[in-house]
């Protein structure tokens, strides 16, 4: 039971390190103009794009089969699809084609998405730790170090959407919460089941998958029309494959 505890408070502390660091930086950050905007949320969509591909993806097709992971991907979407409609719903009374309005919409929505990748990472730092205490902590800071970006990422559209600072900090240290939570299933079903992780895992890839292609890319190019969000695109990418060689 102790190391049951050990694991899960090591599982929330390193998920909302990053998170709320990166939330930090979000909200301070001064400039507000729309090519700056369109930037953060370009590089977002590029990090991502490489952690469903070269972590998410691969690692549940090692430990599972395809049908698995295109359960799990198809699952991710549709739920990512459900709150999307929620949010929605809940902006009835926004015009959703004012810059605040949507801005806000797409914070809500990547930290709806990142809360969900978050729980399979902390599967992984469950499933780690008992496999090794070295394995354990090399996931955790990893994780904690690309957790950096996907906060500032949730912070800046929400804080130039409108919401306050002390909100935004809350929301971003609520979406790494469910690291703590994956760590602790992690920990139980680690040396139980590898097709529930897998499943996990690549849940999480299908809910990354539409917050890229139907949130963050689309947003970036209506608030900037020039070169910039590519760019940002592919900078996001090549920084979410350094993450992952940490």
């Amino acid at each position: 039971m102790e190391h049951l505890l050990k694991t899960t408070l090591l599982g929330l502390f390193f998920g909302t390190f990053g998170t709320t660091l990166g939330g930090i930086l979000g909200i301070t950050f001064k400039r507000n103009s729309n090519k700056f905007l369109s930037f953060i949320l370009s590089v977002a969509s590029g990090l991502m794009t490489a952690i469903v591909c070269f972590e998410l993806i691969p690692e549940a097709l090692e430990i599972s089969n395809i049908a698995t992971v295109l359960c799990g991907i198809i699952i991710g979407i549709v739920l990512m699809i459900f709150c999307d409609m929620i949010v929605e719903k809940k902006f009835n009374n926004v015009t959703l084609n004012d810059k605040r309005g949507n801005l806000l919409k797409t914070g809500i929505i990547v930290s709806i998405g990142l809360a969900i990748h978050n729980f399979p990472e902390g599967l992984a730092i469950g499933s780690g730790f008992e496999a090794s205490i070295t394995l354990g902590y090399s996931l955790a800071i990893a994780i904690a170090l690309h957790d950096i970006p996907e906060g500032i990422s949730m912070a800046v559209p929400m804080k130039n959407g409108g919401m306050s600072p002390l909100k935004v900090i809350f929301y971003v240290i609520l979406s790494g919460v469910t690291t703590g939570i994956g760590a602790f299933f992690g920990a139980i079903v680690g040396g139980i089941s590898q097709a529930v992780i897998a499943l996990c895992l690549s849940f999480a890839a299908g809910a990354m998958l539409y917050i890229v292609s139907g949130e963050l890319l689309p947003e970036s190019n209506t608030l900037y029309k020039g070169k910039l969000p590519a760019l940002g695109n592919i900078a996001g990418f090549v920084l979410g494959i350094l993450s992952m060689m940490v």
